[in-house]
């Protein structure tokens, strides 16, 4: 499973695509949050030290480059006939789906990390430095981590239903934006009444900006588990379709 992972990585940081992937991240959240005006995103303008901004904005831009970085997954398995190849290997199917997702989120993980850039940037020019909510901002950053590996998982089992990356691509980005903002629209229509609540609390949204108020809920991360478990469950699922 761990030679799998690691093949996986490699061939990613080994690809273009790896560097398009991090650097378009990078390049856009850098923009937002430091150079255009009047976004709603631009630190400077906020008037005094958060990284709301970046928090705001990765959501959505993860929307692009998750879906981006799990396309090849499977699909490219499926187009180029290896993933039969793959599957008498001494492996479950169900640790050839872990090492996939797990190296999806590993470079989630690795965007991320310069991004800390954006927090010692922030961490100094307060006033007096050092004068930011921590608690708040490594919330935040908990969040973002569940909310990629969540789309990290939809996009893994996007990939695994078809031999086109660019369907792959297109169905993660639909199915990973639904679930983050979709119920949150239909709450917004006010059509169920008491039971407008719930339909809200089944979207991503709600529990990225509840844990990052900064408190970590049990509940939310129950809720991104799931959706993480449902959707590798949902992976094999469709990795075992092959056989009937």
């Amino acid at each position: 499973m761990f030679t799998l992972y690691g093949k996986e990585i490699r061939a990613f940081m080994n690809s273009l695509m790896g560097y398009i992937v991090i650097t378009v991240f990078l390049l856009v959240s850098g923009l937002f949050l430091w150079v255009f005006e009047g976004t709603g995103f631009n630190i400077l303008e906020f008037g005094y030290a958060n990284l709301d901004g970046l928090f705001m904005l990765a959501p959505f831009v993860f929307l692009f480059i998750i879906p981006a970085i799990t396309m090849r997954s499977f699909a490219d398995e499926r187009k180029s006939g290896t993933l039969e190849l793959l599957t008498t290997q001494p492996l479950s199917d169900t640790k050839i789906i872990l090492s996939k997702y797990l190296a999806g989120v590993s470079i989630v993980i690795i965007s991320l990390i310069p991004t800390l850039v954006y927090l010692i940037t922030v961490y100094r020019l307060a006033l007096p430095a050092g004068n930011v909510d921590m608690g708040g901002i490594w919330g935040s950053y908990i969040g973002l981590l569940f909310l990629g590996a969540s789309f990290a998982a939809i996009g893994v089992f996007s990939s695994s239903v078809t031999d086109n990356q660019i369907i792959a691509f297109l169905m993660s980005l639909l199915l990973s934006g639904f679930i983050y903002m979709g119920f949150e629209l239909i709450y917004s229509f006010d059509l169920f009444g008491s039971f407008d609540l719930f339909i809200k609390s089944l979207g991503m949204s709600t529990h990225y900006a509840s844990i990052s108020r900064g408190v970590v809920d049990s509940r939310d991360l129950i809720y991104f588990l799931s959706v993480i478990t449902i959707f590798i469950l949902l992976t094999k699922i469709s990795l075992e379709s092959r056989k009937w």
